[in-house]
């Protein structure tokens, strides 16, 4: 048994593509009826909370400083992302201004409610963890924040110890780890394997298929949510196949572009709660959170994308 009394099996047929045909006649129905379709959502297994398919990532995207014109299209962007029905805003200080400014702009838009703020720690030592964590919770203008998370597992031990203290405080409400190499993977698992965790944060893509080997599936068995950073391959995977045309086969599916092809290849994989994609392009925010509305892909489904990919 996982945690809040969900089988492994039963997380991922609540995650999963079984009820793809209902969702689709869903979709249809609100088409129909003139009603916006609905993002797609996953369980948090911890503790059975929904999270939206699509978030967005903001690293180097949301590094833009005090830039008002870069602000302004990224209010835009945020804007777009919660009236696709998405929340995630995921962020770090390694990412320079980043946290300042998602953190500005969401208190600007009145959007606390609609967003589900994660960030991380990225330090050594417990009190420069906690200098760094209070830090990050005035840039991000919250009190308490939905997701903390240990980035790269810097000196993880210490780290979790601080996160557990800040989750029973009511400070934090989940708590995780992230990397975003396969290398890491080992040392990944172990802590997985040893430690009871509310999220992971790792990359997966068509054509980085590492996770699917024990990564995610022990995800799925521990009943912990997974964020996939890294969807486009680092962005060299979508570069290379924006000059190609797009399969006779992807309108079957309801991808209009290559981003939204690999984004439901990820989001197809049962264990995966939520991919952040980062993007500065209000456009590009669009056209991810379009992937999330359609129902679910099948196995066959993302078969065909990883061999039209490889």
């Amino acid at each position: 048994m996982s945690r809040a009394g969900f089988t492994r099996a039963e997380i991922l047929r609540l995650a999963g593509g079984a009820g793809a045909a209902g969702l689709f006649g869903t979709r249809v129905h609100a088409e129909q009826s003139g009603e916006k379709p609905a993002m797609q959502t996953r369980i948090i297994p911890s503790s059975g909370e929904k999270l939206p398919v699509i978030g967005v990532g903001t690293w180097q995207g949301f590094d833009v400083g005090a830039d008002a014109v870069a602000r302004k299209q990224l209010t835009q962007v945020l804007a777009t992302l919660f009236n696709a029905g998405g929340s995630v805003i995921d962020s770090s200080p390694m990412y320079g201004t980043s946290e300042d400014v998602a953190g500005t702009l969401v208190a600007g838009m009145g959007a606390r409610s609609k967003a589900f703020i994660a960030t991380k720690v990225w330090t050594r030592g417990r009190e420069a963890g906690v200098q760094q964590i209070n830090r990050s919770m005035q840039l991000l203008r919250a009190d308490k924040l939905d997701l903390m998370q240990i980035h790269n597992l810097l000196d993880w031990r210490v780290h979790l110890a601080t996160l557990r203290d800040l989750k029973s405080k009511g400070r934090i409400r989940y708590l995780g780890v992230t990397h975003y190499t396969s290398s890491a993977y080992h040392e990944l698992e172990a802590v997985m394997r040893e430690q009871q965790l509310d999220f992971v944060q790792v990359n997966y893509s068509a054509d980085d298929r590492a996770a699917e080997q024990r990564i995610l599936p022990l995800a799925a068995e521990r009943g912990m949510a997974v964020l996939i950073n890294l969807p486009f391959g680092g962005g060299g995977l979508l570069r290379r196949l924006r000059s190609k045309p797009l399969p006779d086969w992807a309108s079957e599916i309801g991808c209009a572009s290559w981003a939204q092809i690999l984004l439901r290849f990820v989001i197809g994989h049962p264990a995966v709660t939520c991919v952040i994609p980062g993007t500065a392009n209000p456009d590009h925010m669009r056209d991810n959170a379009a992937a999330g509305i359609w129902p679910i892909l099948d196995d066959a489904a993302r078969r065909r994308i990883a061999a039209e990919i490889n």
